[in-house]
């Protein structure tokens, strides 16, 4: 993306791209633990090391960089952890997983959907990334590796659910013994949502 400080048809110079990085780094921080209307631009401004009005500039609107910091991410959150649709459990496990490690990139998706209702999944990347597990999903049902009587649309937002409910609803566990303990349940608890009926 242009600066929009930069010449016409000259790229953007390697400062004006750190300090648009560093800008979107903080975002994602200040609207993952505050949400867009809790969020303030001169917090962000501070912590990037940069002023209110190269914010203004790159970004038009503390609304505009919230829905920027947000598209910046939203491959990783999406596909970061691969789908596999044949190892559901195992695809659930390490969805927690990243959970856990990432907390704050989960976080800013459902302060999305919270402040953007419905807008998540119209993003193009979220789309095809859907698109892709639904497939995915439709064929494992197709040779009976995981029950029919759930809708893919509906399954993955059950998988979601289950994987980063816990976490994000609840206090993170920090004792390695109830990190294994919910990684376990979790295995059993999405095997058993998805055998294959008979």
């Amino acid at each position: 993306m242009t600066s929009p400080t930069a010449a016409p048809g000259r790229r953007p110079t390697r400062s004006a791209v750190d300090t648009r990085a560093r800008i979107l780094a903080a975002a994602t921080a200040e609207f993952a633990e505050r949400g867009l209307a809790g969020g303030r631009v001169d917090r962000i401004a501070a912590a990037a090391d940069a002023n209110k009005e190269r914010i203004y500039a790159y970004f038009g609107s503390k609304e505009g960089l919230f829905d920027e910091a947000v598209r910046a991410i939203i491959g990783e959150l999406l596909d970061l952890v691969p789908f596999d649709a044949l190892d559901l459990p195992g695809y659930a496990v390490r969805l927690y997983d990243f959970t856990l490690s990432h907390p704050n990139l989960v976080r800013l998706g459902l302060w999305y959907s919270l402040e953007r209702p419905s807008s998540l999944e119209d993003l193009p990347q979220a789309k095809a990334s859907t698109a892709r597990k639904v497939e995915a999903l439709v064929a494992a049902q197709r040779v009976g590796a995981v029950s029919d009587s759930i809708d893919p649309q509906r399954l993955i937002p059950l998988l979601l659910g289950m994987a980063q409910g816990g976490i994000l609803l609840g206090p993170t566990p920090v004792d390695a013994d109830e990190v294994t303990g919910r990684r376990e349940a979790l295995r059993v608890a999405v095997a058993r949502l998805i055998e294959p009926d008979g």
